[in-house]
């Protein structure tokens, strides 16, 4: 088959700015983090690291229905890690727990889109 048209073979690799929206994602969404409180950003910190030991393939994580039991122990384990650091903390008990798990939902729903647009593509 002739084609009239050159077609140059770096056309047929993935588009390069592909990925420069959800770059430009990550860099607004670390420029919020750093205007977090120091109370919520040691909770984001400890949130982020033990969603970092559970980012694997088939982990619990990427169910199509995450176990709220599974989630509300990993809250409970990441409260149990910040208890020596919280204990002359201000914020009442129930307050922090409530913190924690909107921080760990919201690390997990970012965690899955990101999986998620990846898969996409391949």
């Amino acid at each position: 088959m002739y084609y009239d048209k050159y077609f140059p073979f770096y056309t047929t690799y993935a588009n390069s700015l592909l990925y420069d929206g959800e770059k430009l994602q990550e860099k607004e969404f670390d420029l919020m983090k750093s205007y977090y409180p120091e109370t919520a950003r040691k909770i984001q910190e400890k949130v982020e690291a033990e969603c970092e030991r559970l980012d694997y393939e088939g982990s619990r994580l990427y169910d199509e229905y995450p176990d709220k039991y599974m989630l509300y122990h990993l809250c409970l384990q990441i409260r149990r890690e910040m208890e020596p650091e919280m204990a002359a903390s201000e914020i009442p008990g129930n307050f922090l727990d409530d913190l924690i798990q909107v921080l760990l939902y919201q690390e997990i729903s970012r965690r899955r889109c990101r999986r998620h647009r990846c898969r996409h593509y391949f």
